[in-house]
C-alpha cells in the first residue's frame, strides 16, 4: 500500500515538471527575460509600424491605407520594387551557382583548401569596408578604377588609340574642320612644293621623345608636307613656322581628297614629314578624325544602366563564399558509393554532376538560396554606398527607400513604415518555405 502511495506521488511529480522534465513555472521563469526582449524587440517594432503606417507624416492624421498606395504609386518606391525583383532573381541564383562550381571543382585539388579560404575572406569584410572597395573599382577614370583599366586595356589590344587626342589646328592655319572631328586644307596641294600642318594643344606626353620637326624636301611630282606641333616653350618662335625645338608629329595619318573622296594617303615618319603620290596634285589633304579622337575611357559601371548589376556583382564577390562553404560541408556527406557506382555505369563527369551530385544537393542548395533571397531582400549599405548621386534613384532598393523616406530630406515615417511593412510581407512567405522544409527534413529523420 506504501509503495502505491509513493508510485502515486511519483507520477503525480512527473506530471508536474512535465515533458521537459522540470516545473512549468520554472521554465517560465528562465524564458521569461529572453520572451521580453523578444517582445521589445521584434513584437513591439513591427506592431508599431504597421500602426504607424496608418497614419501621416505628422503620426496624428489617419489615413487608412494612403501610405501602402503611395508605394504602389511613387516612382522612386516603383523603381525600387524593380530593383528588388532584379536583386532576388539575380543575386542569389548566381552566387549559389558560383558557389556549386567552387566547391566541386575544388574538391580534388590539392589547393582547395586555400582557395575556398581566399573565395570566402570577403565574408570578413563589412558591407561598408566592400561599398567603399568596389565604389574605387567601380571608378570612371581608368587611372584610378581597377574595373576600367582592364577594360580599356582589352579595348585598346584590338582597336589602336589615336595618336594624338584632342589636339587641333593652330588658328589662322590653313585647316578647317570638315566634321567628324577631321580638319581638310582649304587650298588644294600642289606637287613639289611642301605643306605645312601646324597642330596645337597636343598633350605633353604624346610627344615625349618626339624628333625635332623637320620640313619636308620637295620631290617632283610627289606631294610632301610636314605635320607638327608649332608650339616652343617659353612663348618663342614663329607660328606657322617649323622653329627649333618643335616636336614632329610621327603616325598622324593624312589622306589626299577629291570630290569627297580619298585617293591616296600616307603615315607621317618620326620628323612629321609624309610623301603622296603624283595622283595628290590638285587634291585637298585631309587629317582623318580617328587621328583625334578621344581615349577610350571605359564603361560608366555605375552609370543608370548599369548601376544595379555592378552592385549585384560586389554582393556576389561577397557571398559567393559563403555559398561555397556550405555547399562544400554538403558535399562532403554526400556518398561516394553513390558517384562512383554511375561512372561505373559509364556516366561521364558531367552527368554525374547533372544527375547525382546536384539532386543529392538540392537540400542544401535550397537553404542556401533561402538564406541569400532574405539577405537580399534587407540590402541597403552596397547601394547607398557604391551609387552615385546621379544613379542612385535608378539603383534604389526598397530597403533604402524606407531609409529616405523614414529619414531623408522629405520624411513621412508614415510611408516608411509601409514600406517596413510590404517588406516584412514579402519576407514571410520565403520563412515559410524555409520553416516547411525544416520541419520536412525533422519528420524525415524520425
Amino acid at each position: 500500500m506504501a509503495s502505491t502511495t509513493q508510485g502515486t506521488r511519483v507520477t503525480r511529480t512527473r506530471k508536474a515538471r512535465g515533458a521537459l522534465g522540470t516545473r512549468p513555472w520554472a521554465a517560465a521563469c528562465f524564458l521569461l527575460p529572453a520572451l521580453a526582449l523578444l517582445g521589445a524587440l521584434v513584437v513591439y517594432p513591427i506592431g508599431y509600424s504597421v500602426y504607424r503606417s496608418l497614419f501621416d507624416a505628422s503620426g496624428h492624421g489617419f489615413v487608412g491605407l494612403g501610405n501602402y498606395h503611395e508605394v504602389f504609386s511613387d516612382d522612386r518606391i516603383r523603381t525600387a520594387l524593380k530593383n528588388n525583383v532584379i536583386w532576388v532573381v539575380v543575386a542569389p541564383t548566381v552566387a549559389t551557382a558560383l558557389g556549386l562550381i567552387f566547391a566541386v571543382l575544388t574538391e580534388r585539388v590539392r589547393w582547395g583548401t586555400a582557395f575556398k579560404l581566399v573565395v570566402f575572406m570577403p565574408m570578413a569584410i563589412s558591407m561598408l569596408a566592400a561599398g567603399i572597395i568596389f565604389r574605387l573599382v567601380y571608378e570612371q577614370n581608368p587611372d584610378r578604377g581597377v574595373a576600367n583599366a582592364v577594360w580599356v586595356g582589352i579595348h585598346d589590344t584590338f582597336a589602336s588609340p589615336a595618336p594624338y587626342p584632342g589636339a587641333r589646328p593652330r588658328p589662322n592655319a590653313d585647316l578647317a574642320a570638315s566634321g567628324g572631328g577631321a580638319y581638310t586644307t582649304r587650298a588644294a596641294a600642289r606637287a613639289g612644293t611642301p605643306v605645312l600642318l601646324p597642330l596645337v594643344a597636343v598633350k605633353p606626353e604624346d610627344v615625349n621623345g618626339a624628333h625635332q620637326a623637320a620640313p619636308a624636301k620637295a620631290v617632283p611630282g610627289k606631294v610632301t608636307g610636314t605635320v607638327w606641333m608649332d608650339f616652343t616653350r617659353g612663348g618663342g618662335g614663329t607660328p606657322g613656322r617649323i622653329d627649333p625645338g618643335e616636336k614632329a608629329l610621327a603616325g598622324l595619318k593624312v589622306e589626299a581628297v577629291k570630290g569627297g573622296t580619298a585617293i591616296a594617303s600616307a603615315t607621317t615618319a618620326a620628323d612629321g614629314t609624309f610623301t603622296l603620290p603624283a595622283s595628290a596634285d590638285g587634291a585637298r589633304l585631309r587629317l582623318p578624325a580617328a587621328n583625334f579622337a578621344s581615349a577610350y575611357g571605359g564603361v560608366d559601371w555605375l552609370g543608370p544602366s548599369l548601376v544595379t548589376p555592378s552592385i549585384i556583382g560586389a554582393y556576389i564577390w561577397m557571398w559567393a563564399g559563403f555559398a561555397m562553404v556550405l555547399i562544400a560541408a554538403g558535399l562532403a556527406g554526400v556518398p561516394r558509393e553513390l558517384l562512383e557506382a554511375a561512372r561505373v555505369d559509364g556516366a561521364n563527369e558531367w552527368q554525374v554532376f547533372r544527375r547525382v551530385t546536384v539532386p543529392l544537393l538540392a537540400p542544401v542548395l535550397a537553404v542556401v538560396v533561402v538564406t541569400l533571397m532574405i539577405n537580399v531582400l534587407k540590402i541597403f549599405d552596397l547601394v547607398y554606398i557604391i551609387a552615385p548621386g546621379s544613379s542612385l534613384h535608378d539603383a534604389n532598393v526598397l530597403a533604402l527607400q524606407l531609409y529616405q523616406s523614414s529619414f531623408g530630406t522629405d520624411v513621412n515615417q508614415g510611408v516608411g513604415s509601409a514600406i517596413a511593412v510590404f517588406l516584412l510581407l514579402l519576407v514571410l512567405p520565403v520563412m515559410y518555405v524555409n520553416l516547411r522544409r525544416i520541419r520536412r527534413e525533422r519528420e524525415q529523420r524520425r
